[in-house]
């Protein structure tokens, strides 16, 4: 298993999941996120006073599966996030050793079965 951490424009974020979706994934975790990479620096006025934002509002997706999903989900992810400017984003690749289901407590080797879990 490995674990995909993709750091995108919020504005790409329907996009992603419309890909994710179109490959067959269901299951990942969205987060709002703030970060620092080459992107420029963005100056603005709040109340009269200009400011410099230095830190830039992203979204973060993690996702778990089963290595032979990884490259095509790579590539659904650069496809749907890419817009060619500074800022687009990262995507991470980490090995997963274990799972566990909370609810059963036994460890969880149906990370790709996710079709089934709506009740």
């Amino acid at each position: 298993m490995k674990k995909i951490e993709a750091i995108i424009r919020p504005q790409r974020l329907t996009d992603t999941i419309k890909g994710l979706k179109s490959i067959g994934i269901t299951g990942f975790t969205v987060s709002q996120v703030v970060g620092r990479g080459k992107q420029r620096d963005a100056e603005g006025v709040y109340r009269g006073r200009n400011y410099k934002v230095t830190l830039h509002p992203k979204v973060k997706l993690e996702i778990v599966l089963s290595d032979h999903m990884v490259d095509q989900t790579i590539k659904t992810l650069i496809a749907s996030a890419q817009t060619g400017e500074d800022g687009d984003g990262k995507i991470y690749v980490y090995p997963i050793l274990e799972a566990y289901n909370i609810r059963t407590g036994l460890p969880d080797e149906s990370i790709d079965d996710l079709t089934n879990t709506a009740r």
